[in-house]
C-alpha cells in the first residue's frame, strides 16, 4: 500500500475505472524503501537505484513507473502523453495534497471513501486543515458515547497520564538511541545529553504523582511536567545537531529555520494517519482529554500524535541532517526538493518495523492499533499503555 503526496501548483487528481490519474508538471513514480511514493514534480539529480530490503532479501527495485502511452484508432502505440501517470487504487492507501492550486474530481472523492483511502490536505508549510471522512466509516455508538462519559471520570486522567508518560519516555529513548555514538565521539556532548536524559526520566517519574480523578483536575499538573520534559528535550535535540544544522528552540507555526521546518512538515504528514486511525477504530477526533477543546482544533489527534512524534517525525528529520543531508528553506518555507525529501523519509519510517508487545508491525500499523486500543479502554477494556520506542 503506498501513499501519494501532491505539492505542485496545477496538478490535477481524477480516476478511470479502478487507476488514479495525477495530471501535471513533469509526474513520475519513483519506488523508495517502504513503498513507492508519487511526487510532481521530481527534478531529483540523478542517483544509482535504491535497494529495497524484504523478507526475501535484498532487491533491485524495478524501472520508475511511466506515463501511460496512447493508442490510435488502428491500436498503434503513439508517443507518451507527457503530463499523466496512473496507479492502481488498491496499492493506494492514502493521499495527501500539500500545496495550493491542486484539483480533485468527485468521482476520486466517492472513491476513496469506498475504498478507505485517507485524503488529507496540508498548506505548504506542512499544516494540516482538513481530512476527509465517509459516513461509511465503521464507528460504533457506544465507543463515542463512553468516550464523551469518559470526559467526567477517572479514564480521562489515565489516558492522558499514559500520554504524558509515554511521550516522555520516547524523548528519553530518543536521544539515547543517537547519543551512544557520542559516548566516544564526542564525550563532553555525551555528558550533556546524559544530564538531558536523567532531567526527562525524573519529570516522567513525576507523572504517576499527579492527582486528579477527573481530567479537568490533572491537566494543569501534566502539562507543566510536559513542558519542562519538553525544554530539556530540544536542549537535547540542539546538543546532536551540534555541527550539523543550526537549531535554537522549537518553533511551531512561522518557524523560518530548516529543522524546525522539517519537523512541522513532518508531523504534518503523521497528523493524518493518526487522524485516520482514530476515525477507523470509531472515536472521535474532537473530543480529547489533555489538549484542551478549541474550535477546529481535533484534540484526540493532538493527544495520540504525542506519543508517536519522536520515533517516527524527529528520528527521521535528525537522521537526515546527523548523515550530512541538507534542508533548504526559501522565504521561510522548505523548499520543494526538501519537501519530497522530508517526507520520503517519514514515509520510510511510517513502513518501518519495530517490536511491540511481542511482535514485530509497521509503525503505520502501530498506530492503528493504539487507536484501537484507546477505544477498548473507554469501552471497559484492559488499561491504556502507551507505545514505548525501543532504542
Amino acid at each position: 500500500m503506498n501513499s501519494v503526496i501532491v505539492s505542485e501548483f496545477g496538478t490535477m487528481l481524477g480516476k478511470t475505472s479502478e487507476r488514479l490519474v495525477v495530471r501535471g508538471p513533469r509526474p513520475r513514480l519513483e519506488l523508495v524503501e517502504g513503498g513507492p511514493q508519487l511526487f510532481l514534480p521530481l527534478d531529483l539529480p540523478a542517483r544509482p537505484p535504491l535497494r529495497v530490503v524484504t523478507s526475501e532479501g535484498v532487491k533491485t527495485p524495478p524501472r520508475p513507473l511511466r506515463p501511460r502511452r496512447a493508442e490510435d484508432g488502428n491500436g498503434a502505440v503513439g508517443r507518451a502523453k507527457p503530463q499523466q501517470v496512473e496507479l492502481p487504487l488498491f496499492q493506494v492507501s492514502e493521499i495527501v495534497v500539500a500545496g495550493g492550486g491542486i484539483s480533485i474530481s468527485t468521482d476520486l472523492i466517492e472513491e476513496c471513501c469506498e475504498r478507505g483511502i485517507h485524503l488529507s490536505f496540508l498548506t505548504r508549510s506542512g499544516q494540516p486543515f482538513a481530512m476527509l471522512s465517509s459516513p461509511m466509516l465503521n464507528a460504533t455508538v457506544l465507543t463515542r458515547r463512553e468516550q464523551m462519559a469518559a470526559y467526567g471520570d477517572r479514564r480521562s486522567s489515565e489516558v492522558a497520564k499514559a500520554i504524558v508518560r509515554g511521550k516522555l519516555g520516547n524523548q528519553a529513548a530518543l536521544l539515547k538511541y543517537f547519543g551512544k555514538y557520542l559516548k566516544t565521539a564526542d564525550p563532553p556532548a555525551f555528558e550533556r545529553l546524559s544530564a538531558v536524559v536523567r532531567g526527562i526520566e525524573a519529570r516522567r517519574r513525576e507523572v504517576d504523582g499527579v492527582v486528579g480523578e477527573r481530567i479537568d483536575d490533572a491537566r494543569a499538573a501534566l502539562l507543566a511536567i510536559e513542558g519542562g520534559a519538553g525544554r530539556h528535550y530540544w536542549s537535547g535535540v540542539r546538543t546532536l545537531l551540534e555541527g550539523h544544522a543550526t537549531f535554537e528552540a522549537r518553533e511551531h507555526r512561522g518557524a523560518p529555520d530548516a529543522v524546525n521546518s522539517a519537523l512541522n512538515y513532518g508531523y504534518g504528514i503523521l497528523y493524518p494517519q493518526v487522524w485516520g486511525a482514530l476515525m477507523n477504530a470509531g472515536l472521535e477526533p474532537f473530543a480529547g482529554f489533555l489538549h484542551v477543546d478549541r474550535p477546529g482544533k481535533p484534540s484526540l489527534v493532538l493527544d495520540l500524535i504525542e506519543e508517536f512524534r519522536q520515533p517516527i517525525v524527529d528520528r527521521a528529520v535528525i537522521a537526515m541532517l546527523t548523515k550530512g543531508v541538507k534542508i533548504e528553506t526559501r522565504e521561510g518555507l522548505l523548499t520543494d526538493e526538501s519537501r519530497r525529501t522530508v517526507a520520503a523519509a517519514v514515509l520510510e519510517r511510517l513502513e518501518s518495523e519495530t517490536g511491540f508487545r511481542g511482535r514485530r508491525h509497521r509503525l503505520k500499523s502501530i498506530i492503528q492499533i493504539q487507536a484501537r486500543n484507546v477505544a477498548g479502554f473507554l469501552r471497559g477494556g484492559e488499561p491504556y499503555r502507551s507505545f514505548a520506542f525501543k532504542w
